[in-house]
């Protein structure tokens, strides 16, 4: 496996395209394999993510079996002549994660949950849409995707009472793009919503974390949801 970072020069025309796009932005990493055939998703096995960290800080982060190479997206959204991207071996990392062992991660995802309106209905798939219900959906997975997200010590405790955990839910986005059905060629309008978490976790099953951070974390996988990195705690 193979983690890959890229930052993109967001003073580029090309860049403020692929910016306003997860479809255009999504075509733009799987053409970075030069075995993907076009019409292949292959989100399953290739995750990515875009971190926001100012105006002119903005960092592609791509998880893939295979290297990437990256020399059109730095040619349309990079700098050509100064810059490139950084591309590391996954395997070493993934294979030293240990139960106990606590990590600050970064997830962008894509909250959803299943309603229906009325009885007799057909369930429909729903965004959460508050910080409250969305951090619900990410702590209802965690025992499962290997990881417990660590409480709040008392003393940093904003309330008295209740449970608090280190997670925080910023940079909420919405997105409605036109998706093509494959099998009759209608297009449907498809709303997309994403918001970021950054906390804290243990890892408590080292092999369950190891698919989260490889196989991505719920659904949109294509359109830049699902991955989750983690760095050391401090």
């Amino acid at each position: 496996m193979h983690l890959t970072r890229f930052r993109i020069n967001t003073a580029r025309l090309g860049a403020r395209g692929l910016l306003a796009s997860p479809q255009r932005l999504h075509a733009a990493v799987m053409s970075s394999f030069a075995g993907a055939l076009p019409s292949e998703t292959n989100s399953s096995r290739t995750l990515w993510r875009l971190d926001r960290n100012a105006k002119a800080e903005v960092l592609l982060y791509i998880v893939s079996e295979d290297r990437p190479d990256l020399t059109h997206l730095v040619e349309q959204a990079g700098w050509p002549t100064t810059a490139s991207w950084q591309t590391y071996d996954y395997g070493a990392f993934l294979g030293g994660l240990q139960t106990g062992s606590t990590w600050a991660f970064r997830l962008t995802a894509n909250p959803v949950h299943h309603v229906r309106r009325k009885d007799g209905d057909l369930t429909k798939r729903t965004a959460h849409v508050t910080p409250r219900h969305q951090m619900g959906w990410l702590l209802a997975r965690q025992e499962a995707a290997g990881f417990r997200i660590l409480d709040t010590p008392p003393e940093r405790r904003r309330l008295p009472e209740g449970d608090e955990f280190q997670l925080t839910v910023r940079d909420e986005r919405r997105h409605r793009f036109e998706k093509t059905d494959t099998q009759g060629g209608r297009a449907t309008r498809v709303p997309l919503v994403t918001v970021t978490f950054d906390g804290r976790l243990e890892v408590t099953d080292p092999a369950a974390l190891r698919r989260t951070l490889t196989l991505g974390l719920g659904k949109a996988k294509a359109y830049g949801c699902g991955l989750m990195t983690l760095a050391k705690a401090v």
